[in-house]
């Protein structure tokens, strides 16, 4: 899709604002105030308020989501199915007020109450617990970008009861809550029973001692129920649906195993089902765990599949028009068994032949790859397949056989090609690559930034992309901007609008035109008074919400991610003790006022992960108590990282941090939306971080530390020690944090950082680049002094930042792997 027709296919149209009359809006919302919770008006709670805002706007948009189906299934276009095991999708209100263009109406609506406040009604809202990370954010700015391009198209994922879990801090120690999201239920969503799919499951569990254990070759169901939930793109024109399943069991309280005693069995089969959405990302340190993910995976292919071939079929009677009429996304491997699933449907109830079928499975396929890590690519032990699906392993193994004898074809004096390539690992506990079978089974396998599709190609799966060479391409992330600054910055929205006029919403590259303005000292005053009334509104939600103060007027520093080594929370941390020992040695060192935030849940399994944020917590008390340090610098660990949580505190940071290893970080998309809210980046070559840097000028980022070709190089030689013994301040630093100073109280316990870093090789190489990284540093610091500087060149990232849409990147995606066009919804009555 060229340039000119993602223009021409968003532009701007608020479906619906005629409908949303002062007297139907007031009506709607009276009536679903008082009625739904049979309470007086003026009784109802906030969280009875924001329901009936919420199914009132539901309401006025069904019309037009209803229209959008209609409208795919009369023109019956190409359409795109998106799979991902997360979908973090936040806070919904404020995103579909904003996209339907109905924001003043609602604001008048709330504000004509005196009891209630329009940004309370907002924070009402729980963010949906359909995700934990990067790939789920991604997954939600891309069904949003879909909608928004008016391409035909479907989300579908797992309603998780729980989420992940909620954070908490105690003792400086991440503690794990439940997250119930869904206790006071989603006024969003929409249940659809009468289109539930029922899933065979190769086994039943049975109690024995007390002992729950499989019994293979007794067959059993679980039952999908299909949540639906209005995806509105901006504008309002198209409403697609992301569609989530919930596991029940058929069975639920059999009658018959009840009357004959056998009432033990019909309720672990009911809780086994409920088990498989209670929660996102099961403990997967224990062989229970990853059973249980493991049938998550299969849950969500086995359902979405189904109602994906049923779509197809209504409209179409020949198999043959299958990858014409259908683009299916893997996003990453959670989804992989998405290729023998679509395979045992072909093969199984098409009754196609198998070559057939395979060249219709590979040309309906495609897969987005998301690490670079190795042991990040999934793995299932052929057991669990054996247990749980024993139709989709015979279809692996055939899969497998025919591949092998093509990869000994063309290599035939190669052992180790196969057996690399091999979709099953026979070294100790046999088991299925999940990527091998995505990239095998799939006629694009994409990368998420230039760098990493690069590495993808020439190290992690390098023969495959020597086989299929076709097949290898890059589509480098991006985020949406109606949520990541229309929405969550408005004053920066706002002086961008009304100095370049509102057509960079759907247009990110028109934001070059405030590269002039970088050099208007009235517009530099501007936005600089823009990033201060953010860093104040900011400060006073973090004091009023977690009791933590920090000043507005000191530089505010972030990294806001999954807690994980190659991230480097741990190198930022060791960077801020260097600055603290240099407080201590000059006191009257001049640095600017510093404020470090830390934010982001490490895996409950994680131990080293979870003592990291013990660390950064230490530290931060430690700092606070010190004559020589307080009030100077400033770290603040702000605890349940979510969307909600990054939309308050990206516009009010002047610094990113972007510092995982060089060579580990796929893409990133935090890294865009601190950069379009105007912050600085201090980070590695890695990444999108490259081409951001490419976009506005490595002059305007501060760069450091090692490249992916300099840590690749220096694997098998790199040494720790010698930065130990010949850094000075990199080893006043360790010996502070391993002689108990910052741990009086509990003297060793970052004994296990300090085997990391020095007994266990430093993997991540933190200390190969400290110096580095703490010299760049140094120089931001001086930047930010001179407030005009400053200024500029963040202006100037803002500027540049349009290539980071996710409009861009799903254009990309339907032009060159999906070959889907936009099917406009008509204009007239909703």
């Amino acid at each position: 899709m060229s340039d000119t027709a993602t223009k021409r296919n968003v532009k701007s149209y608020a479906c619906g604002t005629a409908d949303f009359t002062d007297d139907a809006g007031q009506e709607c919302y009276q009536r679903h105030l008082m009625y739904d919770h049979v309470v007086p008006s003026h009784e109802a709670s906030q969280r009875e308020r924001f329901e009936a805002v919420a199914r009132s706007l539901r309401d006025l948009l069904t019309q037009r989501w209803l229209l959008t189906q209609q409208t795919h299934d009369q023109e019956n276009p190409k359409r795109v199915y998106y799979l991902s095991m997360e979908f973090l999708i936040g806070r919904a209100l404020s995103n579909n007020i904003i996209n339907l263009g109905i924001e003043p109406f609602v604001r008048r609506e709330l504000q004509a109450d005196p009891r209630q406040d329009w940004q309370e009604v907002i924070e009402t809202e729980p963010d949906a617990g359909l995700g934990n990370g990067g790939l789920g954010r991604l997954a939600a700015c891309f069904i949003e970008s879909l909608a928004t391009l008016q391409i035909p198209a479907m989300g579908y994922g797992l309603r998780y009861e729980y989420g992940i879990f909620r954070q908490t801090i105690e003792n400086g120690f991440q503690m794990e809550q439940p997250d119930h999201w869904l206790a006071e239920g989603d006024p969003w969503e929409v249940a659809r029973p009468r289109q539930t799919v029922q899933i065979p499951v190769g086994c039943r569990f049975e109690l024995h001692d007390g002992v729950l254990r499989a019994a293979p070759g007794h067959t059993t169901h679980l039952l999908g129920v299909p949540y639906d939930r209005p995806v509105v793109g901006y504008g309002g024109r198209t409403i697609n649906t992301l569609r989530l399943w919930g596991a029940a069991s058929p069975d639920f309280f059999d009658f018959g195993e009840f009357s004959s005693g056998d009432f033990v069995g019909a309720i672990v089969d009911s809780i086994l089902a409920e088990t498989v959405t209670r929660v996102l990302y099961p403990d997967d340190s224990t062989r229970a765990g990853q059973a249980l993910r493991f049938v998550q995976e299969y849950f969500l292919v086995g359902c979405s599949l189904a109602d994906i071939v049923a779509r197809f079929r209504r409209g179409n009677d020949d198999w043959q028009m299958l990858p014409e009429k259908v683009a299916i996304q893997m996003n990453d491997t959670h989804p992989a068994m998405a290729v023998a699933e679509l395979m045992r449907i072909l093969l199984d109830e098409a009754q196609l032949g198998w070559d057939e079928a395979w060249d219709l499975t590979v040309r309906t396929l495609a897969y987005t790859n998301h690490t670079l890590l190795p042991e990040a690519l999934e793995k299932w032990p052929v057991r669990f397949f054996e247990l749980v699906c024993p139709r989709l392993l015979e279809i692996v193994f055939e899969i497998n056989r025919r591949f092998l004898a093509d990869v000994q074809q063309r290599y035939p004096d190669d052992p180790r090609r196969a057996a690399g390539m091999s979709l099953i690992e026979e070294d100790g506990e046999r088991q299925i690559r999940m990527a091998n079978l995505a990239i095998v089974g799939s006629h694009s396998t994409n990368g998420v930034a230039q760098i990493h599709s690069d590495l993808l190609r020439t190290r992690v799966v390098a023969d495959f992309a020597e086989m299929f060479p076709q097949r290898f391409n890059n589509k480098t992330n991006g985020v949406t901007p109606r949520r990541w600054l229309l929405a969550a910055n408005r004053d920066l929205a706002e002086l961008i609008t009304e100095s370049i006029g509102d057509g960079w919403v759907t247009d990110l590259s028109e934001l070059r035109q405030l590269l002039p303005l970088a050099d208007d000292a009235a517009f530099r005053q501007r936005f600089w008074e823009t990033k201060q009334t953010a860093k104040t509104r900011f400060a006073q939600w973090l004091q009023t919400s977690t009791g933590q103060v920090v000043d507005p007027n000191s530089i505010f520093d972030s990294q806001i991610k999954r807690i994980h080594e190659y991230k480097r929370q741990l190198l930022n941390i060791l960077h801020v003790v260097v600055l603290y020992n240099r407080l201590r040695e000059n006191p009257a060192l001049e640095i600017p006022s510093r404020t470090f935030f830390f934010a982001g849940k490490a895996a409950p399994a994680y131990q080293l992960a979870k003592l990291i944020i013990k660390l950064i917590n230490n530290v931060g008390r430690v700092i606070d108590e010190d004559p020589a340090s307080a009030g100077r610098i400033k770290v603040a660990f702000v605890p349940n990282y979510n969307v909600s949580l990054a939309e308050r505190l990206i516009p009010a940071s002047d610094v990113s941090e972007q510092i995982s290893t060089a060579g580990y970080e796929a893409s990133g998309t935090g890294n865009m939306k601190f950069m379009m809210n105007g912050a600085l980046t201090i980070g590695t070559r890695d990444g999108a971080t490259i081409e951001m840097a490419e976009e506005a000028g490595e002059e305007n980022f501060f760069l450091f530390g090692l490249t992916a070709q300099q840590v690749a190089d220096s694997r098998g030689y790199y040494n720790p020690h010698w930065h130990y013994q010949n850094e000075p301040e990199t080893r006043a630093a360790l010996d502070l944090i391993f002689g108990d100073h910052f741990s009086r109280d509990e003297p060793g316990i970052f004994t296990p950082i300090r085997e990391a870093l020095l007994d266990r090789g430093d993997y991540f190489m933190h200390l190969a680049d400290l110096t580095s990284y703490a010299q760049a540093q140094q120089q931001l610091g001086q930047l930010y002094a001179d407030r005009d500087a400053w200024t500029r060149k963040a202006i100037l990232n803002v500027a540049c930042s349009g290539k980071f849409s996710s409009d861009r990147t799903i254009a990309q995606y339907a032009e060159e792997i999906w070959n889907a066009v936009p099917c406009p919804v008509a204009e007239g009555d909703s």
